[in-house]
């Protein structure tokens, strides 16, 4: 089953802590949008006191048409890297809203359990990979194959774009990783 909002925007919020790509992830999910699929996008951040390590979080708004106000208090997905991040916006997320979590890092609350939820073990898989640091791009991957909100070729395109060429074949592999194990949802 595949969880795409069905309306002119698509409100989404990306948390977790400072260290584990959540503002590299708006971008990607924001150029994506913006440049090959023709879209509008809006960008925003937010860090907590410190950057390594504390709370962290992006949000990005994509349109077919213009986008009055880029801020997004109620999420129409909600990415959730870390269990802060979860706990801190988990109750932010509209009713219908799609959950996508961090299966290793974020324990589902019980009332969350009805809801749409996508979990994927994107760290496991990037440490399988070589590099933890690339979790966030597996979960781009995982996102890109359950959503639908943006194309396989966009994302994958904006990812390859926005990474250091020397890293760009690691961030493949976790890219087609994670939205290969989407495969059965």
């Amino acid at each position: 089953m595949k969880g795409k909002p069905k309306k002119d925007q698509i409100r989404i919020r990306i948390a977790g802590f400072g260290g584990q790509g959540v503002i590299l992830s708006a971008k990607i999910v924001g150029k994506a949008t913006a440049i090959y699929e023709d879209k509008s996008s809006s960008v925003m951040q937010s860090y907590g006191p410190e950057a390594r390590g504390s709370a962290c979080s992006a949000s990005v708004v994509i349109s077919e048409g213009r986008i009055d106000y880029p801020y997004v208090n109620k999420p129409d997905i909600l990415i959730a890297l870390s269990k802060d991040g979860y706990a801190k916006y988990r109750d932010s997320l509209k009713m219908d809203g799609i959950l996508i979590i961090e299966d290793n890092l974020v324990e589902l609350d019980s009332r969350d359990k009805e809801k749409n939820v996508f979990s994927i073990p994107a760290t496991k898989i990037a440490e399988e990979l070589g590099k933890k640091i690339v979790a966030n791009i597996v979960m781009l991957g995982y996102f890109t194959k359950v959503t639908d909100v943006a194309s396989y070729e966009s994302m994958k395109k904006s990812v390859l774009e926005t990474v250091p060429d020397k890293f760009r074949e690691l961030n493949e592999k976790a890219f087609d990783r994670g939205y290969f194990h989407g495969e059965g949802e």
